[in-house]
């Protein structure tokens, strides 16, 4: 599953890639709680065990994708 936030008064995107498996629903209600509190901070574990966190009060959007088994890389990549 794939997790891109927006952070205020930022052009860049963080990108974390998440193992494959993980519930897209928990890691909502996780997203959530982080953006309801005042002072949290969002934090989540990637695919190699990095941690990542965002605080809360700089998310702009969070988008959840959970993927598909289809990749598409390079130049070649069809659009459907």
């Amino acid at each position: 599953m794939d997790v891109r936030i927006g952070v205020v008064q930022s052009p860049k995107e963080i990108e974390v890639e998440l193992p494959e498996g993980t519930d897209a629903d928990k890691v909502a209600a996780q997203i959530e709680a982080a953006v309801g509190s005042d002072s949290g901070i969002l934090w989540l574990t990637d695919r190699r065990g990095r941690r990542v966190g965002v605080p809360s009060e700089r998310i702009a959007y969070v988008e959840l994708n959970a993927g598909s088994d289809e990749r598409r890389v390079g130049f070649g990549a069809a659009v459907r």
